[in-house]
Parts: C-alpha cells; sequence; structure tokens
C-alpha cells in the first residue's frame, strides 16, 4: 500500500482539502502533520473557509477545473508518496477530484477523510456532493478514516439489529462503510465512550483495535485532519497499513492533549508540533 521514494530523496505527500483561515484544520492542519513526520507537503487547495475556533462563517469552493489543475501541476513535479483527501465543499470538486485521482498510478496509496461536519458544527458537504463521494471517491480509497458521525451519514442507516453497545456498534459501522468500496477503513474513536481506532481491511479477516489515552481537557479542532495526514505521511515513508494507523492514533492524541486552549474563543486547535516544546528550547 506505500510508494517509498527513492533512497535519498525527501518523501512527498499531497493534500487535497480545503483551507482553515484559523489555521488548526484543513490544509494547514495537513501541512503541519505532514511536516512532523518529516515529509515534504504538497497541496490542492478545494475550497476557501472563512473561519476562526467558533464558527465556519462562509464557505467558497475554489473551481473545479483549477482544483484539477493544481493536483495535474503537482503530480507533474513531484514522486507523490501519498495522497490524503479531506473537504471537497460541492458535487462538481468531488467529480474533479475523482478525475485528477484516476490519473495518478495505482501504486499511490489514497487516505480519504471524509469530511461533512466541522468541529464548530458547520455542514462542509451537501447531500449531492456526499452521493457523488460515495460512488465516485470511496472505491479509490486505499483507507476511509471517518470518525462515528461521519460513518452513520455514509451508510445513511441504521444496524438491522440493534447493537447492544457502542462497540458493537462501531464495529458494525466499520464493517457497512467497508462495503462501500474502500480497500481499508480506520474507524476513528474521538466520539465514543471508548477512544479506540478500529481497522477493517477488505482482504485480512478480522478487525484491529488501536487503542489510545483520551485527553478530555484538551483541544480538537483539526483532530481528523491530523490523524489522516499523519496516516498518509506514514505510508509515504514506505510503512505498511497498520503501522501508520497506530502512528497516527499516537499522534493526533498527543496533538490533541497539547491543544491550544487558549487561542480563540472556541474550540481551540490541536499542536501536531509542539509548539510549546519549541518555545522552551
Amino acid at each position: 500500500m506505500s510508494a517509498v521514494a527513492r533512497d535519498g530523496m525527501t518523501p512527498v505527500a499531497l493534500t487535497i482539502a480545503g483551507s482553515d483561515s484559523g489555521g488548526g484544520a484543513g490544509i494547514q492542519a495537513d501541512l503541519k502533520a505532514f511536516a512532523s513526520c518529516g515529509v515534504h507537503g504538497t497541496s490542492a487547495i478545494t475550497a476557501i473557509t472563512a473561519q476562526n475556533t467558533l464558527a465556519v462563517r462562509a464557505v467558497h469552493p475554489v473551481a473545479p477545473e483549477f482544483v484539477l489543475a493544481q493536483i495535474r501541476a503537482v503530480a507533474e513535479d513531484f514522486e507523490l508518496g501519498a495522497v490524503k483527501v479531506g473537504m471537497l465543499a460541492s458535487r462538481e470538486v468531488v467529480e474533479a477530484v475523482s478525475a485528477g485521482l484516476r490519473e495518478l498510478p495505482e501504486r499511490i496509496p489514497v487516505v480519504v477523510d471524509p469530511v461533512m461536519v466541522a468541529e464548530s458544527g458547520a455542514r462542509l458537504l451537501d447531500d449531492a456532493a456526499a452521493e457523488v463521494l460515495v460512488a465516485e471517491i470511496l472505491p479509490l480509497a486505499s483507507v476511509l478514516t471517518p470518525n462515528l458521525p461521519e460513518a452513520r451519514a455514509l451508510i445513511g442507516g441504521e444496524p438491522v439489529d440493534e447493537p447492544e453497545d457502542e462497540d458493537e456498534e462501531a464495529e458494525w459501522l466499520a464493517r457497512a462503510v467497508l462495503a462501500l468500496g474502500p480497500r481499508a477503513v480506520v474507524l476513528t474513536g474521538g466520539h465514543r465512550a471508548r477512544a479506540s481506532d478500529l481497522l477493517i481491511e477488505a482482504d485480512r479477516e478480522g478487525i484491529v483495535r488501536i487503542d489510545g489515552p483520551r485527553h478530555p481537557d484538551g483541544a480538537a479542532h483539526g483532530s481528523g485532519c491530523t490523524h489522516s495526514s499523519v496516516l498518509a505521511a506514514h505510508l509515504a515513508l514506505g510503512e505498511g497499513l497498520e503501522a501508520a494507523a497506530r502512528a497516527a492514533r499516537e499522534a493526533a492524541g498527543a496533538a490533541v492533549g497539547r491543544g491550544l486552549r487558549e487561542l480563540g474563543g472556541g474550540v481551540g486547535p490541536v499542536d501536531v508540533l509542539d509548539l510549546a516544546a519549541r518555545r522552551r528550547a
């Protein structure tokens, strides 16, 4: 699942996502996460948002032909080790990104974070775009990284049999999302009482549980972006999927724990770069 850079080369990853003017999520979070892993980040911006820690005030999708042009420009000049897909904003942008991904070599792993709702609660993908996301993007995903609400939205239904507990529902959701077409799913645990990620692969039996501590006093804005980007970065570094998923769980959890709660009046951004330690150095 990995596409390793040649010896001596700095690995490169591409993020295809929206811009967060508050610097906490989206492209900004992705590039910081890549850098924290020693991977050079490139980008194709799908939307410009006017947002801060309190709310998303406006979303301006980038013209789909320009999104595709960004992807092509990067792919023509860089040897990509992995691609991360985040916020896609509109049906037309989803279709443009699908076209761009199909032009890339199949060996390049594609990590898809199905961004639908911001941490502040703002809806970031309408129903029409979500339908195209499922039909066009999910089958291209090497690994899909939904949280619990996103997984529920993707399948658009409830378990046939009422689950006995939250863990049983999470496992059912992981399998149901995998059936939509990605080669693997990491269902993240941030929205569950037990903060465990669940990894399931199409060509491997069983579910791998990736445990980690919960940080209730941390700051979580950008945690999903950070998780998926660290996962993509470790695939670009040549690691296997399970190792990359474990690294992503550890890094995203630590970034939440170090979260910058003092910034802004709402949900503060995660801190994947450990800025406090850098100030002390």
